[in-house]
């Protein structure tokens, strides 16, 4: 029994191991800034552990959901291409203004902002996870956080690589989508957390 719990918790730590690495740049830049526009892109990211594109995975899945209840998939997709604007970038945004403000940094994070500097956050990998009731396993959101001059995009300033972030919530949460709207509110969390040892001190 000890063993069993020792390999659940064990596994419950995995789950949840999040990677935040600099790979380049510093963050000298923001030290004054108020405001950093924020921009989302989802053009290029896979999913899953076979690494299926956005399109692969939507075409799989509605299928699949279509084939066990008519009509499910095709209301699935659609709540799939809403989940970006509705649930994710907000979650993302809302999370890192959260921990910065909690500590009474004067700076915010928005989208649609005429600023100096762009975040953009680049989506790479989506894992959706599962839950089955008596278990689960929570989504994972890689991305990589470029800042970038406004003016020039192709001038990054600091790369952040987020490896694996963790979505998942109390209880059960039987919506991939709901899921993976949490592994980008834990890396907005952990960005915030970053920023305020390095760049907001």
């Amino acid at each position: 029994m000890k063993k069993l719990v020792l390999s659940l918790l064990l596994m419950s730590g995995a789950a949840f191991a999040q990677d935040m690495e600099v790979v380049k740049g510093n963050f000298d830049f923001l030290k004054d800034q108020k405001e950093i526009n924020v921009e989302f892109d989802y053009s290029s990211f896979t999913v899953l552990k076979d690494k299926k594109t956005e399109a692969q995975y939507v075409e799989q899945r509605t299928a699949e959901l279509n084939e066990k209840t008519k009509g499910n998939g095709t209301a699935w997709s659609k709540k799939w291409a809403a989940a970006k604007e509705l649930s994710w970038n907000p979650k993302f945004l809302e999370l890192v203004n959260v921990v910065l403000n909690k500590e009474k940094k004067d700076v915010n994070f928005q989208e649609g902002l005429t600023t100096p500097y762009t975040l953009i956050v680049q989506t790479v990998w989506i894992y959706p996870g599962w839950d089955i009731a008596m278990m689960k396993q929570a989504a994972k959101v890689t991305t990589n956080l470029k800042f970038v001059e406004t003016a020039n995009k192709s001038n990054v300033l600091l790369e952040i690589s987020s490896e694996e972030a963790p979505g998942d919530q109390y209880g059960s949460n039987f919506s991939n989508e709901t899921r993976i709207g949490e592994g980008y509110a834990k890396t907005g969390k952990s960005l915030g957390k970053l920023l305020l040892k390095k760049a907001y001190k």
